[in-house]
């Protein structure tokens, strides 16, 4: 008889991905302890391992991310006044284009 799709929580899968790195038993005895597939443990332990960095970032990984938010935001105003700029200077005339200094 088939088996329905069991829906699994963060905490329990958390949990699961602990015992398994703790290392006290075998990856088969998870398995019968908890009802999930070897292979599953396998990759709920994987991800931990990899995703455990950036719980520790703080407020570096969170800064990166606004930085290039904010890079992205300064981009697109950067283009805005470039094209506002060549429409005055289109329809005011050449000679009212003031100079940059660079």
């Amino acid at each position: 008889m088939k088996r329905s799709r069991r829906k699994l929580t963060a905490q329990f899968k958390a949990s699961v991905a602990l015992a398994a790195v703790k290392g006290d038993k075998t990856i088969s005895e998870l398995a019968s302890q908890f009802d999930v597939h070897p292979n599953q443990i396998v990759q709920w332990k994987k991800q931990l391992l990899e995703q455990a960095e950036g719980l520790f970032a703080g407020k570096r990984g969170v800064h990166q991310d606004d930085t290039a938010a904010e890079i992205k935001e300064l981009h697109a105003k950067i283009g805005q006044l470039t094209m506002e700029r060549d429409f005055l200077s289109r329809v005011l005339g050449p000679g009212a284009r003031p100079s940059v200094k660079r």
